[in-house]
């Protein structure tokens, strides 16, 4: 997740909310609850999360990277998805050029109405938040900045193939988000989000419209916060507000919160500039900023919460599976 140009505002609320302390689901609400969707499987998601992990810092141009790309791609399919790889040379704003590959699953293609559930998979190639300065050249793991968004989305994948819902699903897993300038004074709108930058621009299918789309980044952390951010706001109100009412009703409100945050430049920002609702689920208040491993060596497999991957999972297969199709 990079370092988005944020307009700080709300910050009374902010702050008051993230005193806050998120705690799963209350087994008793939760029960009385009947959930349109398959029971979302936190273990697996976790299991996705550390064979994403595993393979190292999914740094553009790696070894890593590649050999994280050919384990999505065969997840993908293995679930039965029609997998597509977008492909293009990126030049990223130190000047390096790259291979990028966006990863597009599309499961039940004959369904005319469709949802887009999107997150980045690559790594950001130093940790520059890091408190340690020596350490801030280092890559790090990214397991909740990429790999738990990638993981959830496996989960859902694997369960959506197991039961159908009515409205057809589309993954997309964006490359080279994350390797953007920290300049404040470089717009952020061009060197962060490549992967979905280039899919806006170079659309694979012309007129594309899911009925939105929704996009996840860092949903692995513990006493994960996700506040609604000015561009969902701006761009999908109506699904800002299906989404995090589905989230208090399944009993996942401590997660979903009703506080409003800044603008954050994410690829939820070029999916909503080819005209499709996007909102972005993200780890991040105006009042404490970003998840607190933000782009540091203590982003690892250690700090990722089952619970979170569950609030977040749950949510959004309860979303899909409550679409109807139209008649």
């Amino acid at each position: 997740m990079n370092r988005k140009y944020i307009f700080i505002g709300l910050l009374a609320a902010a702050v008051f909310q993230s005193c806050q302390q998120n705690k799963p689901a209350d087994d008793e609400t939760a029960a009385e609850v009947k959930l349109q969707s398959p029971s979302f499987d936190a273990d697996s998601a976790f299991a996705y999360t550390k064979a994403q992990v595993d393979f190292g810092p999914r740094i553009p141009s790696t070894t890593a990277h590649a050999k994280c790309a050919a384990y999505l791609e065969s997840k993908l399919k293995s679930f039965g998805g029609e997998v597509f790889i977008q492909q293009t040379t990126a030049k990223t704003y130190d000047g390096k050029s790259h291979q990028l590959k966006n990863i597009i699953a599309a499961f039940y293609p004959e369904k005319k109405q469709r949802v887009l559930i999107t997150a980045h998979w690559d790594a950001r190639p130093f940790s520059d938040e890091d408190p340690n300065m020596g350490m801030r050249d280092k890559p790090f793991d990214a397991a909740n900045d990429g790999a738990s968004g990638v993981a959830v989305i496996l989960e859902m994948a694997r369960q959506i193939k197991e039961k159908q819902p009515e409205v057809g699903v589309d993954f997309i897993l964006w490359d080279i988000e994350d390797y953007g300038s920290a300049n404040d004074e470089t717009p952020h709108e061009t060197t962060w989000c490549l992967g979905s930058q280039y899919w806006y621009k170079n659309p694979p299918v012309k007129g594309y419209k899911p009925i939105y789309a929704i996009n996840l980044d860092m949903v692995g952390g513990s006493n994960a916060q996700f506040t609604q951010d000015e561009v969902s706001r701006k761009y999908a109100p109506t699904v800002v507000s299906k989404v995090w009412s589905i989230a208090a009703e399944i009993g996942y409100g401590n997660y979903f919160i009703n506080v409003a945050s800044g603008n954050l430049i994410d690829d939820h920002y070029w999916i909503n500039q080819a005209g499709i609702p996007a909102i972005d689920v993200i780890h991040y208040s105006d009042a404490s900023g970003f998840y607190s491993n933000w782009h540091t060596q203590l982003d690892n497999l250690n700090n990722i919460d089952r619970n979170t991957l569950k609030a977040v999972g749950q949510t959004m297969l309860e979303t899909i599976y409550r679409e109807k199709s139209a008649l």
